[in-house]
């Protein structure tokens, strides 16, 4: 099956934002559509708090039958449920507070509040990942999985020259000495964030242009972990122009 690579690049942050918004709308439509469910990774950081936002606003928003999302995280800061940086609270916040969605259609990490330590936390996700995994895998069907991209190309929290980005066993690992603060997080794996059908990286600003050039012009995964994510069918790269500043041109597209 081709995997295809793609850099979309947008004129601004905001145009940015509601064109993923759209693309997301209308590629759940369709995909729940065609298989009837729809697993969906999210991600932390202030563009895709705004992607999320912008998918509340439309007014396509409840086309999509909500009922049958699952939403997932690829990432989480331990902190305790209610902290303002905790990445769920945030998607809460934006999106999942707002649409008819069943509770246990919500799968958060554990927070730091909830009676267990960070290993236990991991190993919880992990069998959740499991229960509601497809036949021959320890993971469930991730059909769009959204990342955020740090400047010095961290993914999730997989960070340059720490072993997470090196894991290829478990499908989620406790992390305890993140350079960016909180120095504890969960986090999916490459191999599980690598399982998506497609893989949706949102970029704004100038300081995202190098680790985006560099992941594309073959960088180790070691030294800029974004660039050993791929999905199964499709990568696509949703830019600025001030972050699509080092990518070559014949790598890029306008905006849809």
């Amino acid at each position: 099956m081709t995997n295809e690579r793609r850099v979309l690049v947008h004129p601004n942050r905001a145009a940015l934002a509601a064109s993923v918004a759209a693309r997301f709308i209308t590629t759940a439509v369709d995909l729940l559509h065609e298989q009837g469910d729809l697993n969906v990774v999210l991600t932390g950081g202030s563009v895709a708090v705004e992607v999320l936002e912008a998918v509340n606003a439309s007014a396509a928003r409840d086309t999509i039958d909500w009922e049958q999302v699952a939403f997932w995280w690829g990432d989480e800061r331990w902190v305790p449920k209610n902290h303002p940086e905790r990445n769920e609270l945030q998607a809460r916040t934006a999106l999942l507070d707002h649409i008819e969605i069943p509770a246990g259609n919500i799968h958060p990490f554990a927070a730091s509040d909830e009676g267990l330590d960070l290993d236990e936390a991991a190993a919880s996700y992990a069998a959740e990942l499991e229960s509601h995994s497809i036949e021959g895998t320890a993971l469930p069907r991730f059909d769009v999985t959204f990342l955020g991209v740090g400047p010095d190309g961290h993914v999730a929290s997989l960070f340059p020259h720490q072993a997470g980005i090196r894991e290829n066993a478990a499908s989620v690992i406790a992390v305890r000495s993140s350079p960016k603060p909180p120095a504890e997080r969960l986090s999916l794996t490459r191999p599980a964030l690598n399982s998506s059908r497609c893989i949706w990286m949102v970029l704004a600003g100038p300081d995202k242009a190098s680790a985006l050039g560099l992941a594309l012009a073959g960088a180790s995964r070691d030294e800029v972990p974004v660039a050993g994510i791929k999905g199964r069918r499709y990568t696509n790269f949703f830019v600025d122009r001030e972050a699509a500043a080092e990518v070559p041109e014949n790598l890029t597209a306008s905006s849809f």
